[in-house]
């Protein structure tokens, strides 16, 4: 049994050679159904066959409605089937029954009025419609109907009566322009117009208005159709208007030839409405332009697109400040000054929502070009006063503040002449909120005007707050020096370098250097230099002062100008030397090599202080070190004939190269060891005189670096070999130190 209950598998899953769809079994499913039984015809031969008929089917109307009797279509066939039989008493008696229970349902009414219409009922038609529109009046099916078969009665009085009625209700749109459809079949006109009126009274929609103008303008009323757009522009105000109602205004006019009172409403129209609700009107407007208006109408009509672009990106984001600026320069290139204000004025009310100088720094500009723009192009300049005020109090100064601000300010009121109101606010400045340019700032001013007094106190205020500048501190000797007084500005000086911290000493020894130098004082310039080479020992101030001394006129002659600058050159040299500085030892050297070329001619005869130089200048190697990741890198070191002379390995090969040259100009033969040990030695000069070389033998191991440590590349540390090689190294190790 438990075999017999499993199902069965499919062993062949080939497709079968007839396919069946699913349309052939749905289609044979219908063809095979069996047809429905039909009610036999029944022939009624006399009338007691037919009460009996009758009596049958009322039996069965009247169980089902006893079982359903909610159900409206069984009300509906029962007294269709009782005015089929002329029983138009059983129908409305039928009918009525339905409606006690289901009055609100509209079919009911319809069905029971279309049946008296057919038979030609109409004071019956009538009541029931009196009483359909008396129960249900927001049913506009039933008035529709009503003044319907009024008017096709040719009742044209009751029809308008059916109407007032109808309006009184306050319908929709379509049963007022029916009403004004029906006064104008009749030709009633004036009827109409007030219809109309009451019409845009109860449903002021801006498309209700432009009927009622058209409607004025097909019979031939300008004026009135005129003043139907103007009373609708009026009435429904800027929240209900729409760009319709301008366009079709505009529209009109055109037609009429009124070409200005049409841009005159295109513009209105802009000006007016929400920029995002512009889109129709201006496409209207641009269309108007190009056919009927000039090139200044064509450029009007791109400022008004641009204006709407920035609108728009500014309702988006009102603390784009570039937008208010491309806004800005567009209403400046109009000139309409009450369209600039009212731009600048609504840009300075987005203020930055977080106090942070970064995001202030746009928005303070839009401060400066709106007072620029009142003082230069609307040439207000109370307003700009007032625009500056506004600005100073706007700028949160404990946190951050724009020294601009306060120097455009001042700039603008000495250019109305009023000095002291100037000072008063660059002082309150510097005491609410002192920065370097706000000193500098009123430190020109006071300059420009003369006042050198007040130029010492403020520069006295200025070091006073911020001691480590030292530009103010030069600045400070430098108006002492302009008005002759020397003694006071070598004490400024010499109070700026004994700071204890500086910005730029540097600059500010410079400045001391160059002011004892313009008023010829060798000696105090000389002990400034002295007095910062114990300070620091940077290579350019050897340099400068090197350079100083050949400058310097208190020498007797050229000579001893070049003698004192050399001298200066070898002290850096020998310093630098000592503390094994090879970098700027080489600066030092070429700055000296560099000065004996230009002044070479000025020199003595016979002199050789460039020659000199040269031989001590250094050569360029290349080595290789360890680095700290194990690796090996290259390098480049400098090795100067200096530091080789010291050497003791140094002067023996030497020696030993001298004894070759000498044996190579006799022509005396060598021996193999001769060979091998001159082999060696020319190595170590190519090595020399290269400048860099290294030896064939360098990438076999490490020792080649402690070869190029050891001077001049000859010597290295010998590694045990066999053959002919030992005796060789042997003697080139015997006079080298050991590495």
């Amino acid at each position: 049994m438990e075999r017999g209950s499993r199902t069965a598998r499919v062993k062949n899953k080939n497709p079968a050679p007839v396919q069946i769809t699913a349309e052939q079994i749905l289609r044979e499913t219908h063809e095979r159904q069996e047809a429905p039984a039909k009610v036999p015809r029944q022939q009624i031969a006399d009338k007691e066959e037919l009460d009996e008929y009758r009596l049958g089917k009322r039996k069965s109307f009247e169980d089902a409605i006893r079982r359903n009797r909610n159900v409206v279509g069984l009300w509906l066939k029962y007294a269709q089937w009782e005015e089929s039989q002329g029983e138009m008493e059983r129908s409305r008696s039928i009918l009525e029954r339905a409606l006690q229970g289901e009055y609100r349902n509209p079919t009911l009414w319809i069905r029971y009025i279309e049946m008296e219409i057919r038979h030609k009922n109409i004071n019956m038609a009538r009541n029931i419609l009196d009483r359909a529109t008396s129960i249900l009046p927001r049913l506009d099916q039933f008035w529709y109907k009503y003044v319907w078969m009024e008017e096709l009665l040719g009742n044209v009085a009751g029809t308008r009566q059916v109407f007032e009625r109808w309006m009184q209700w306050e319908p929709s749109e379509d049963a007022w322009m029916a009403y004004v459809k029906m006064e104008q079949r009749y030709h009633e006109t004036e009827r109409a117009r007030e219809v109309f009126r009451r019409f845009v009274t109860t449903h002021p929609e801006p498309k209700n208005w432009l009927k009622w103008a058209k409607f004025e303008e097909q019979h031939g009323k300008i004026d009135t159709s005129r003043a139907i757009y103007e009373e609708c522009i009026e009435k429904l105000g800027e929240e209900l208007i729409d760009q319709n109602i301008y366009v079709s205004f505009a529209k009109f006019e055109t037609r009429m030839k009124e070409i200005d009172r049409a841009r005159a409403i295109y513009k209105f129209g802009l000006d007016k409405l929400p920029k995002g609700k512009v889109e129709n009107l201006y496409n209207t407007y641009t269309q108007f332009e190009k056919q009927y208006g000039n090139k200044d109408g064509i450029e009007d009509v791109i400022i008004t697109k641009r204006r709407n672009k920035y609108e728009e990106e500014l309702q988006s984001n009102s603390g784009n400040y570039d937008v208010w600026f491309d806004y800005i320069r567009l209403e400046e290139s109009t000139g309409d000054e009450k369209r600039i204000r009212e731009v600048y004025e609504r840009a300075i009310a987005v203020v930055p929502p977080v106090e942070e100088k970064r995001f202030w720094r746009r928005y303070i500009y839009i401060w400066i070009y709106y007072a620029i723009w009142e003082e230069l192009d609307s040439k207000d300049t109370e307003r700009a006063r007032q625009i500056y005020q506004q600005c100073i109090q706007v700028i949160p100064h404990k946190v951050f503040t724009f020294s601009k601000v306060w120097l455009l300010y001042a700039q603008f009121l000495i250019r109305r002449s009023d000095l002291n109101t100037a000072r008063k606010t660059l002082g309150a400045a510097i005491g609410m909120c002192p920065k370097d340019r706000l000193f500098r700032g009123y430190i020109q001013l006071e300059m420009d005007l003369h006042e050198y007094d007040r130029v010492r106190a403020l520069y006295q205020k200025y070091l006073e707050w911020n001691p480590t500048h030292c530009a103010g501190w030069i600045k400070y000797a430098g108006l002492e020096e302009a008005v002759d007084d020397v003694d006071r500005s070598r004490g400024i000086f010499e109070i700026a370098v004994g700071q204890p911290e500086l910005d730029m000493p540097e600059v500010l020894w410079k400045g001391y250097i160059d002011f004892e130098v313009r008023n010829q004082e060798w000696e105090r310039a000389r002990a400034l230099y002295e007095r910062l080479l114990e300070k620091t020992e940077h290579v350019k101030v050897w340099v400068s002062y090197a350079i100083f001394e050949f400058t310097s006129l208190d020498h007797e002659d050229i000579a001893a100008r070049l003698a004192a600058a050399r001298k200066v050159f070898e002290k850096a040299v020998n310093l630098f030397k000592q503390r094994d500085s090879k970098d700027e030892r080489v600066i030092v050297l070429e700055s000296w090599r560099d000065f004996e070329k230009e002044h070479q001619s000025e020199d003595s005869p016979g002199s050789n202080a460039l020659k000199t130089v040269l031989d001590k200048m250094p050569k360029t190697v290349k080595k290789r070190r360890k680095a700290d990741d194990g690796t090996w890198e290259e390098y480049y070191d400098y090795i100067f004939p200096d530091d080789e002379t010291d050497r003791p390995n140094f002067k023996l090969l030497a020696m030993a190269h001298q004894w070759k040259m000498k044996l190579a100009q006799q022509g005396q033969p060598e021996d193999e060891e001769d060979d091998d040990e001159d082999e060696g030695e020319g190595n170590g000069s190519g090595s020399e005189d290269s400048g860099g070389q290294k030896r064939g033998g360098e990438d076999r191991d490490d020792s080649d670096d402690e070869r190029e440590d050891a001077g001049n590349g000859n010597g290295s540390e010998s590694s045990d070999e066999d053959g002919g090689r030992a005796r060789k190294r042997a003697r080139r190790d015997s006079s080298e130190p050991g590495v």
